[in-house]
């Protein structure tokens, strides 16, 4: 087996959290008055994490009290709204089931906020996770390594027997800076050529093709 630990990202890799992200986006925009978002933009947005992603949402030159307002309100919407509608993309939960069974650890380093992250984790995965880390205060967020570094350190696993997969730029730049390989979904937030253009070292249309990867 080439990677025997893999640490997942979680919005558009291992969960399709689109509709309920943009759902609290527009309840953000809305209750302040602003234009919303349409979902296209929503998902180009996304990577970065929540601050950054109201940074984009609302419209340039906002002053930054009604941004604060606005990032208030859309996290208290979204903590209470992460469940709605959100799920695994097909084929995720076999694959976790197979690589559990094939004794290969995993984690999971987010962007998101934290306290989505575990709710999520506990929701969907936690008969497979080990580790699951979300943006807090304190920690850098990606691109930096640091979370994945911690999580490494956490699942006692070495570079060359890691794999992050992710599903954006910030992800390929993560594994980067961690000095681990990269595999980047093609069913996510960003469009295929434009992740192609990035070199990373596997790329998967579905869930299978990371077994595969890992297998080579």
């Amino acid at each position: 087996m080439r990677f025997t630990t893999l640490i997942f990202d979680l919005d558009g890799t291992l969960l399709d959290t689109l509709a309920d992200l943009h759902a609290s986006v527009a309840y953000g925009l809305r209750t302040h008055g602003l234009a919303e978002r349409s979902v296209a933009e929503v998902r180009a947005f996304l990577g970065n994490g929540i601050h950054n992603l109201i940074e984009r949402s609302v419209p340039e030159g906002t002053d930054t009290p009604i941004l604060e307002a606005v990032f208030s309100d859309f996290r208290a919407h979204y903590l209470l709204h992460s469940l709605d509608t959100t799920q695994p993309y097909p084929g995720i939960l076999e694959l976790l089931e197979r690589l559990r069974a094939a004794g290969v650890r995993m984690g999971i380093v987010s962007n998101k906020l934290d306290q989505a992250v575990q709710e999520l984790n506990q929701r969907f995965f936690a008969h497979f996770m080990q580790v699951a880390v979300g943006e807090s205060p304190g920690v850098r967020r990606k691109p930096h390594p640091d979370a994945v570094l911690e999580a490494m350190r956490r699942l006692n696993a070495t570079p060359s027997e890691t794999l992050y997969v992710g599903d954006s730029e910030v992800d390929y730049a993560t594994a980067q800076a961690a000095g681990i390989a990269c595999a980047l979904v093609l069913w996510g937030f960003r469009d295929a050529p434009e992740l192609r253009e990035l070199g990373a070292d596997f790329y998967a249309s579905a869930p299978a093709d990371l077994r595969a990867a890992i297998a080579d």
